[in-house]
This record gives structure tokens, sequence and C-alpha cells, in this order.
């Protein structure tokens, strides 16, 4: 799909919000909210970066995010699998030969880039929680990487793995809560650098009536095998999302914005989300 025709798309499912049946089930709206819920889920989120790299180029990630939870007796299994399909917007050469060698930093010269797009690194989570927590609810589980980029660019040859855990609360209309994970190479191929990233998300949920919700859930990484100063990414922001139906199917779409206070040198200076959750409840 053409960048122009995929952006009009996203477009056409954003005001879609306005334009479906309002679902006034607040159980509903928490559950899919709740990271470790015990329902079906298929989510499509869209990250729009801006200001990426030496000549300050956009790149879309879209996430494919399925959930499904498995039944073990007094836990449930929440298994989780990330597939991110990946748009890089080419980078302008700078040097002796570039148009315009103005505001590069430390960079002297960079050849270019051509646009990519492709299938990056797909991720698995587990999490075990209670079937029945109480006003705390916990996940613990790991997580695994899997080298699946169709280009370099797009992410490393290596296996990664370790642990996760989450901690969340629903008092009244909120949802709050957070998760941390780390993962570390295991198997790579040979040259392929060291693997040892950190990644952190905070989550404030608060619902409103007519299937409206305000929500913040900036996710935080660190490379600690970057250069120093360049380990950090720290987003903040925010935005609103609805709970709707079309026909009786429940979808749940949400619009946020995110500024990087903190970043690497080439890292994005603030990002877009948009993201449409097609929920399956149990019957």
């Amino acid at each position: 799909m053409q960048p122009k025709l995929y952006y009009f798309f996203l477009v056409s499912l954003i005001l879609q919000v306005f334009t479906g049946h309002v679902f006034a089930d607040q159980n509903l709206a928490k559950t899919s909210q709740n990271p470790v819920g015990n329902i079906i889920s298929l989510p499509f989120e869209n990250n729009l970066y801006f200001d990426v790299g030496p000549t300050d180029k956009k790149v879309n990630a879209l996430l494919i995010k399925p959930v499904y939870p498995v039944s073990l007796g007094k836990y449930n299994l929440i298994n989780r699998l990330t597939v991110p399909l990946i748009y890089l917007e080419g980078q302008d050469s700078i040097g002796a030969d570039a148009d315009d060698e103005s505001d590069v930093g430390d960079i002297e010269v960079f050849p270019g880039t051509d646009d990519e797009f492709g299938l990056g690194n797909v991720s698995y989570q587990g999490w075990f929680s209670p079937a029945n927590p109480g006003k705390w609810i916990w996940g613990i589980g790991p997580v695994l990487e899997l080298p699946t980029n169709t280009n370099n660019r797009l992410g490393t040859d290596t296996w990664s793995a370790g642990p996760s855990v989450l901690l969340l609360t629903m008092p009244g209309k909120w949802v709050v809560g957070g998760f941390a994970q780390n993962i570390w190479d295991f198997a790579s191929d040979k040259g392929e650098p060291d693997v040892n990233k950190f990644t952190s998300q905070i989550f404030v949920n608060y619902n409103l009536d007519d299937g409206w919700y305000l929500t913040s859930a900036p996710l935080f990484t660190a490379n600690w095998e970057a250069d120093r100063g360049d380990e950090w990414t720290v987003p903040m922001g925010g935005g609103a999302g609805r709970l709707v139906r079309f026909g009786q199917q429940p979808v749940d779409f949400k619009l946020a914005a995110y500024y990087n206070v903190e970043k690497p040198d080439n890292g994005p200076d603030w990002n877009l989300l948009f993201s449409v959750k097609f929920l399956f409840p149990k019957k």
C-alpha cells in the first residue's frame, strides 16, 4: 500500500469513531484496557514518528498485536504477539556533495538511504496472571524476540529473551498500572551487535460517559548497549479513545501523541499513535 493511501485509510478509521454506535459497557471498556484481561482481542496500533535520523525523516510502524488468553485453572496465560510492519523514509545524503549541510550536528559525511518497507522482529510475551484477582492485578512471564526482520535496517538477526512483570489496579473509572521488561541476546549471527534492551510502560486511563476515555501510556525504552547519553527514550503525552460497536462487534479506538523529552541523537522528536482494537468477549 502506498504511504499516502495508507494515511488516508488511517484518517478514515479515525472518522469512524464518530459514526459508530456507543457501546455502553464500562466493564468491557476497562477489561479492554487491562493488559492481562481475560478477553481475546486483535489490536492494530499505528505509530507515525517524526524528525527521525540525521535529515529528519518519518518512520511508520504498524504493530499487529493479537492477544489470546488461555485458562490454566486458578491462573490465565495471556499470550501476546507483536508483528511490526515498518516503513522507513529514506534519509538525504550529507557531506561535501550534499546541497544542504546545515544542522547536522557531529555528522560529517552520510551517504543517504533509500525508502524501506518490511517486517521487523516479531516478539512474543506470555503473562501468567490470577484468574480471579483482587484489588491489585499482577502478571509475570517471559518475553521472546525472534529475528524475523526482512532487512537489517528493520531489526537485528538476533534471538533475544528476558523476563516481564506487570502490576495494575482498576478502582472506579480508573485503570492504572505499568509493566517492565528487559531482554538479552542468546543466539545471533556472527558480527551482530549485542542486545540488552529495557522497556517500561506506565498507563493511566480514566473512563468517561458514552464510551469515551482519556489515556496516557508512554513507552520508555533504554538500549544499554548504546553510547553514553544515547540510551534512553522518554516520551510524555496522552490522548483519548472510545469504545463503540459496528453491529455486534465491539471496537476500541484510540488516538494519542507523545513528545520525547529524552532521546538518542537520531531518535524521533515525537510520534502520533492511532489504534483500532477488535474485541471478542467470551460468551
